[in-house]
Formats: C-alpha cells, sequence, structure tokens
C-alpha cells in the first residue's frame, strides 16, 4: 500500500515542503470553478488501495475547509485504503465549550463534519485546547510545536531565560518550557470585556534582568502578546521574545508586533504569512509531518516526535 499526499489550495506552500521531506511527489489535484464561485476538486490519479494523506489548515475563509471536505470525500469514493487529514492549523478551535447561552461548539461540528466526510485519521498540531482531541470518534495524532522551537531556543544560548504566559490559560505551557529549561515562570493575567480587547494586565513573577520567551499556541491580533511584551520591559526584562504555533495575524497584528518591544515573534508555517516583517520568524514543521507520515504508514509509534517538557 503507496502512500500518497495531495493538497488543499491554502497549503500548497507547506504540502510541497512536506512530500519533498517525506521523499514523494505531492499528489495532482485538479479544480473546476462554477461561475456563481461553486468549487469542485478532483483528484487528478488513481489512490484505489493507497494511503492517502490531504493537507489543509482551515484558516479563514471557510471555502478552505469546505475544499478540504470535499478532497476527503472524493479520496473516500475514488477506493482509497485510508484516508489521512493532515490539518496543521485547525480552525475554530477557539469555540470548544459552552461559555455563554446560545452558543455554538464549533470545534465539536468541525469534528463531526470531518468524520461525517469519511477521514479514517486526524493529525494536527498544537490544538488550542488539548481536549478538541476527544470531540472526535477516530485517531488523532496530536503533534508538538515543541519539535521545532526547543532547538531554536538553545541556539540562542540565552543566560538568564525565562518563561511567560500572555494570560492565565496558557500557564500550563509555559510552564512546561520553563520546566525543560530549568528555568522560572511568570505570568501575565489579563481582563477583557469583548473579544480581541483588553480592558487592563497586571504581571505575577518578577522578571528583573532576564530574558523573557512568552510562550503562546496562536497570535491573532497580536495584542495580547504586544501588551505582556510591553508589561515586562516595563517590570525590568531585559529582553522579550514570543513563540506562537500558528500565526494567524488578523486586523492590525503586523503593525502591532512591528512597533512592539519584541526583539521577535517565532512562529512556524502553519499558516502563511500575509505580509514579511523583520521581527517575525518562521520555522518550518515540514520535517515534523512527514517523519510522522512515514511512522503511521509504518504502523510504528509517534511518541519519538515528542519532546517531553
Amino acid at each position: 500500500m503507496a502512500v500518497k499526499i495531495f493538497s488543499g489550495r491554502a497549503t500548497t506552500y507547506l504540502a510541497d515542503k512536506i512530500a519533498h521531506a517525506y521523499g514523494e511527489p505531492l499528489g495532482r489535484v485538479d479544480y473546476q470553478q462554477f461561475s456563481d464561485g461553486e468549487m469542485s476538486p478532483f483528484i487528478g490519479e488513481s489512490v484505489r488501495g493507497h494511503d492517502v494523506f490531504i493537507v489543509q489548515s482551515t484558516f479563514a475563509p471557510a471555502e478552505n475547509f469546505m475544499e478540504l471536505l470535499l478532497m476527503i470525500d472524493a479520496a473516500r469514493r475514488a477506493s482509497a485504503s485510508n484516508v489521512n487529514v493532515i490539518i496543521p492549523y485547525f480552525g475554530y478551535a477557539r469555540q470548544d465549550r459552552k461559555d455563554k447561552p446560545r452558543v455554538a461548539i464549533a470545534a465539536k461540528l468541525i469534528a463531526n463534519l470531518l468524520s461525517a466526510a469519511g477521514a479514517h485519521r486526524i493529525m494536527t498540531c498544537d490544538l488550542h485546547a488539548d481536549q478538541i482531541q476527544g470531540f472526535f470518534d477516530i485517531p488523532v495524532d496530536h503533534l508538538d510545536g515543541n519539535y521545532v522551537f526547543v532547538p531554536y531556543l538553545k541556539s540562542l544560548n540565552l543566560e538568564n531565560i525565562m518563561f511567560a504566559s500572555p494570560d492565565v490559560g496558557g500557564i500550563k505551557r509555559a510552564r512546561s518550557f520553563a520546566k525543560f529549561f530549568n528555568a522560572e515562570l511568570a505570568v501575565c493575567d489579563k481582563y477583557r470585556k469583548e473579544a480581541n480587547k483588553i480592558e487592563s494586565m497586571r504581571l505575577i513573577g518578577d522578571v528583573e534582568g532576564k530574558d523573557v520567551i512568552l510562550v503562546d499556541d496562536l497570535v491573532d491580533t497580536a495584542g495580547t502578546i504586544c501588551k505582556a511584551a510591553a508589561l515586562l520591559k516595563e517590570k525590568g526584562a531585559t529582553t522579550v521574545r514570543a513563540i506562537c504555533t500558528h500565526p494567524v495575524l488578523s486586523g492590525n497584528a503586523y503593525d502591532n508586533i512591528q512597533n512592539s518591544v519584541l526583539e521577535e515573534l517565532v512562529v512556524t508555517d502553519t499558516i502563511p504569512l500575509k505580509q514579511k516583517t523583520s521581527k517575525i520568524k518562521v520555522l518550518t514543521v515540514s520535517d515534523l509531518f512527514a517523519k510522522a507520515i512515514r511512522k503511521i504508514h509504518d504502523h510504528e509509534s509517534i511518541s519519538s516526535l515528542f519532546i517531553r517538557l
């Protein structure tokens, strides 16, 4: 049973690198586009009896997710032996619970739709909340951005390294890094009245003379991460960097980052950057996903791909 790797249009830039790292060419996908905008992707080669991997992040617009569902259905109806779906960035993951009346739990709905389309397995990286894995009734391989972040942080050789969470919800993630590097931890406690707008923020911890690394899973408008960086510098941090797996970067995010006190924002290529800026460094997760594909195809454990923090 051979492996065939395909990509939706939104993530071709990453799928090309994954296929190259794996050692196989990216499979052909053709599209028919109707005049009203409706799309019809079709797989341009036989997948009968093959182990198929479809790569597509589900960032905005929603057409990216619809395209992924259609490709899954196409592969299933073309008699693929297994349809493995690689979602480097799992969109709608921030809507993972009913935190107020009359709202949808979008992450669960997305999980249901992927299963209904015919996915046999999901592979993703740094979900916004670990419990989203439980929304699926099929196997989920939850890969970790630490695979690329830890070697990079080691290469910086920072003498007074310290880790910080930009909000209370990210303490577990930041504490894991602090434990691995035998460093201290700080927390920026923020208060919001509405989404993407911070009312106030205070610091818990002493950052005087430290090289602080802010840790988060994604950065959207960059308001939180930039405000946290400013607070850390105000409290005496020598340098402030941030590592975030998914660069959603909407609204004024690029200007916010460029005008911030951050030395750099280190992200991965799960989402493509809309523009280049000197303060954003991109690390690729292509090798991580390629190794995971090989292990899954060979029915091996993927435990070796995790850096235990």
